[in-house]
């Protein structure tokens, strides 16, 4: 995990974001796919291969000009997948607020919330 807190993403909602990015667009090359999902390719890389053995996805090469282009489509289990095990996995525990992470404003808030100290 680097940098604050409220970066981090489990690895279920990466596979959700993944899913619901190929299912919106039907088909996306390898460099856009990450892009959406803010993902970086060296570290996430591997989760694209766990989803394409399991048959969630479908990675396809094409050819175009001297360079080969990688492209991830959705397969009809991967839809499935993510409308009866995702979707409500994300219900019953929905996402982190990034304020509910955020520590300072909550132990700031609570030293000056109007509070007088009366001497006797």
């Amino acid at each position: 995990m680097s940098g604050s807190p409220s970066s981090y993403r489990d690895r279920i909602y990466i596979v959700k974001d993944v899913i619901l990015k190929l299912v919106e667009y039907g088909e996306l090359n390898q460099t856009a796919l990450m892009s959406f999902c803010g993902l970086n390719l060296k570290k996430h890389k591997p989760i694209l291969d766990d989803l394409e053995s399991n048959g969630l996805i479908r990675r396809t090469e094409r050819a175009v000009g001297k360079r080969t282009v990688t492209i991830y489509s959705p397969t009809q289990k991967g839809m499935e997948f993510s409308r009866t095990i995702l979707e409500p996995y994300e219900k019953m525990f929905p996402r982190r607020k990034p304020d509910s992470l955020n520590y300072d404003n909550n132990n700031n808030s609570s030293s000056s919330n109007g509070m007088m100290l009366i001497l006797v």
